[in-house]
């Protein structure tokens, strides 16, 4: 018998919830660890999982008996290995206009109001902090998805994008960023809250969600 592939997981990391709808939607089958940030000083930094993930952050994975991390390098592997289920266009333009928006999510708006760096810039400042940066982020996506959406981020077919797209407007959210200017976004990410594999990977869905977390 096949050993499902191991989620390490935060209920509330977008990193993870990427990578969660990512293999629900290649129908992954897969087992969760989850991996508290905040307990105990937060149990990303043990020895323990620091010997699974050296960056001490979440996701990884472990699956075909490989230890991933990383959630683009995981979406990218399972994207390479599954491609039964395609999340990247064959054209490659459009390719490149996935990963333009996957880049722009997971390297200029997600890292500046992660949990480490909200930290470090301080209780007082982190709300005005986070929205400021997924402001910044929000405007360029807005403007990348005028000319690339279709019925999703690129055309009419889910993509990797779109993985990364969800759970970056739930944080927007969470820092009561105005979304109005940015209606594409808004139309994609109510197009997404009831596909099953978004739905089976949101927060309130988590094993380690709190019980007061509601979709």
């Amino acid at each position: 018998m096949n050993k499902l592939p191991i989620l390490y997981s935060y209920w509330r990391s977008s990193c993870s919830w990427r990578v969660r709808i990512c293999l629900n939607l290649k129908e992954v089958p897969y087992d969760i660890k989850p991996i508290s940030l905040i307990k105990s000083g937060g149990e990303q930094h043990c020895n323990e999982y620091r010997e699974v993930n050296p960056m001490e952050q979440v996701p990884a994975l472990q699956i075909d008996g490989h230890t991933l991390v990383e959630s683009v390098a995981i979406m990218q592997y399972l994207e390479e290995t599954r491609p039964q289920r395609p999340l990247l266009p064959q054209d490659f333009y459009k390719r490149a206009k996935v990963r333009e928006i996957c880049e722009i999510i997971a390297s200029g708006i997600q890292p500046l109001q992660n949990l480490i760096v909200l930290i470090h810039v301080g209780e007082e400042k982190k709300k005005e902090w986070a929205q400021h940066w997924i402001t910044r982020g929000f405007r360029a996506v807005e403007k990348l998805l005028s000319t690339s959406a279709g019925k999703y981020c690129v055309g009419d077919e889910i993509t990797l994008a779109d993985c990364c797209l969800v759970p970056q407007v739930f944080n927007a959210r969470r820092f009561h960023v105005d979304l109005r200017p940015y209606p594409i976004i808004l139309r994609i990410d109510r197009e997404l809250e009831s596909h099953p594999a978004f739905r089976a990977a949101h927060p309130s869905a988590q094993p380690d969600s709190p019980p007061e977390i509601t979709k």
